[in-house]
């Protein structure tokens, strides 16, 4: 599942892709490295940022108990049955490709996973607004994940729902049942893994 983002093409490639004005995020750098916790771009039928965590405050799990921790992915298997997610919205975060690590502590191998050719790739995502302290609204956003596809299970035994440029619309519609047929591991073949090389994991 991602833990680390990268989206360095242009936004106004990422626009002309969606078919969208780029907007707010016109300013948008080059980035390598997207942590959880920082803001994101994110397309919900336009283009805005939001923080990648979401903090489900006030709410319950399932023996009752307030749920309070981050939350970064969210697992397509349980997303619209737990009382954590009630009610969050549906969007996607366009990005060039995700990190994974793999090996023990202090000797990882840090993996580099994008399109073969390049590109986008569109992760399924919900959405939730979060009332900070002092009555500040967040909008915030986590990646739904799935099972592994082939390319991805040596690495990882999770991965993001990854969108057809076409589903798009399907995933953040009004039908739940549509969109939840939509949440499987995409096809095998489609992606490139490589080694991620000289990444600066502390910056950008």
């Amino acid at each position: 599942m991602p833990g680390r983002f990268f989206l360095t093409d242009p936004m106004a490639a990422v626009a002309d892709a969606l078919n969208v004005e780029v907007g707010v995020v016109g300013n948008e750098p080059a980035r390598r490295n997207i942590a959880p916790g920082q803001e994101i771009v994110v397309f919900d039928g336009a283009l805005s940022r939001m923080r990648w965590g979401i903090v489900p405050v006030g709410r319950v799990n399932a023996r009752g108990r307030p749920v309070m921790e981050q939350i970064i992915n969210a697992r397509s298997e349980t997303v619209f049955d737990k009382s954590a997610f009630e009610g969050v919205g549906r969007a996607v975060i366009p990005v060039n490709g995700w990190y994974e690590w793999t090996g023990e502590k202090r000797r990882k191998t840090a993996w580099r996973i994008a399109p073969k050719g390049g590109g986008f790739l569109y992760f399924a995502a919900i959405t939730d607004v979060w009332t900070a302290p002092g009555g500040m609204n967040v909008p915030q956003v986590a990646a739904v994940t799935c099972a592994p596809n082939g390319d991805v299970a040596p690495i990882h035994h999770r991965m993001g729902v990854l969108l057809e440029r076409d589903d798009l619309t399907v995933w953040m519609g009004d039908d739940l049942d549509a969109a939840k047929a939509l949440m499987l591991p995409s096809p095998e073949g489609r992606l490139e893994i490589s080694e991620a090389g000289d990444v600066d994991w502390d910056g950008v």
